[in-house]
């Protein structure tokens, strides 16, 4: 124990004077806000429906896949606490696969993150707050392009400006859900009771595990982004203690406001009129909710919230995923021009890449096909970074660990079946988008070996 005490002060000693490019300008309220601007998006206000018709609109089921939503996204991000806070440096995950299977397992993850993960990110949320106004067809990916230009040139200014507005519209979109919460638990009185029964369960398979696990994919989408603080990891202050406390408490946080906003919308609106409005086509219960409690204000109120929701989630994700090619450049496998920061110290040649990759997928996928490419490309990275806790505990027992998952390797493993029972799930739903995802891996390691080639040959003509 004294030794380890020993081996933990002489980490946060190097931690401390280590010299970076970027500056540690993030905080813990920083850090949970980052996470909670990405995760919190448009989908708390309608994912809801989702979930009920995939239990057959049993309110008791609904309420447990939106906990084992919840749960299951802690499980990973407990995972990915122990590594950021061991190894904190920008780029993140790619630093774990380096050192727990080879650098070139490093690199095809981040390239993957680089090609679809983060910029298809971006564009689906993009696209998704263009519907929010009705806004489709072309006009719509016009909007979404504008959206994406203009938060590229304000994350340009540097991580302060982007971290204060990240802070700025995670309170202003959670004030009109807090609204809506306490308005509806309050005077909702519809009788609906969480029952662990199916009231409508033509089309669902019948069975209560399967069901269950059907509805907790649903809600995981609405949990997505909890892995993208490690991404910023050498702009976090004490990044030891901040880190995995962020990401524990933007988790948490999120999974009750979940759970609770989908019970005080249960409270307002019979189930039977929940059963009506989605088979009619109506997803967004919450403006159903609101409308029942204020009149049309009410849903005045959740239009401005859900595009506050949009806009932060979006603002966030820009500020974060340049710091992936970023990373990859200054590794040496990738284009160098990607390693360069301006005078704001932010990776602008990779922000711009990122955007022009962004622009094309907005203008050559949809919304559907871009939310199902990303999930499934997370996944496969999910699976091998979560599994990396387990190799480097054994291939680097000395390492000072600041901090260590809780419930040990069973936490771990339990969070590995998870994930590689949603990319078999995925597979069986979508073949195609599976196996795009797959071939974009086979690119990345292509791409390694041809600058691994590169820089040897370099290296021998000097």
């Amino acid at each position: 124990m004294e030794e380890e005490n020993k081996n933990l002060k002489l980490h946060e000693a190097e931690l401390a004077s280590e010299e970076t490019e970027l500056r540690r300008e993030i905080g813990l309220f920083g850090g949970a806000s980052i996470l909670a601007g990405i995760i919190i998006g448009g989908g708390i206000f309608y994912l809801g429906s989702y979930v009920m018709m995939r239990t057959g609109y049993s309110l008791g089921m609904c309420m447990l896949a939106w906990i084992l939503g919840g749960v299951v996204s802690m499980l990973g991000g407990l995972c990915y606490a122990e590594l950021g806070a061991m190894i904190p440096k920008a780029g993140g995950s790619m630093y774990y696969l380096n050192e727990a299977y080879h650098p070139s397992v490093g690199f095809s993850s981040s390239f993957m993150g680089w090609l679809i993960g983060s910029p298809g990110s971006i564009a689906a949320g993009a696209l998704a707050l263009a519907s929010m106004f009705a806004i489709g067809g072309i006009p719509g990916k016009i909007f979404a392009t504008v959206v994406c230009i203009a938060f590229t040139l304000f994350n340009l200014l540097g991580v302060k400006q982007g971290s204060i507005l990240t802070n700025i519209t995670v309170i202003g979109k959670v004030i009109p859900i807090l609204i809506i919460l306490f308005a509806a638990l309050i005077k909702g009185n519809s009788g609906n009771t969480l029952s662990m029964t199916s009231a409508y369960p033509e089309g669902t398979s019948g069975n209560f595990f399967g069901m269950v696990a059907f509805a907790t994919v649903a809600t995981l989408w609405a949990y997505e982004g909890w892995t993208n603080l490690n991404t910023v990891a050498e702009e976090v202050k004490n990044p030891k203690k901040n880190l995995p406390l962020s990401i524990i408490v933007a988790i948490g946080a999120i999974t009750v406001l979940y759970c609770l906003f989908n019970y005080a919308i249960w409270k307002v609106i019979p189930l039977s009129e929940m059963h009506e409005l989605i088979e009619n086509g109506t997803y967004f219960l919450g403006t159903e909710a609101a409308k029942k409690i204020f009149g049309a204000a009410g849903a005045t109120l959740v239009a401005v919230g859900m595009a506050i929701s949009q806009l932060g989630s979006i603002n966030s994700m820009t500020l974060a995923f340049p710091r992936l090619p970023y990373a990859m450049a200054k590794e040496g496998h990738f284009f160098k021009g990607l390693g360069h920061i301006n005078k704001n110290q932010v990776p602008d040649y990779a922000m711009w890449c990122q955007l022009v990759i962004i622009l094309l997928l907005i203008w050559v996928r949809g919304l559907d096909q871009l939310t199902t490419l990303v999930v499934f490309a997370q996944q496969i990275a999910n699976v091998l970074i979560i599994a990396a806790v387990l190799i480097l505990r054994k291939k680097m027992p000395d390492m000072p660990r600041p901090y260590k998952v809780w419930g040990g390797a069973i936490t771990v493993i339990l969070a590995i079946i998870v994930n590689l029972a949603l990319m078999i799930n995925t597979f069986k739903e979508d073949p195609v988008t599976a196996l795009i995802g797959l071939g974009v891996w086979a690119l990345a390691f292509v791409v390694y070996f041809i600058f691994d080639a590169k820089n040897k040959a370099e290296a021998k003509s000097k």
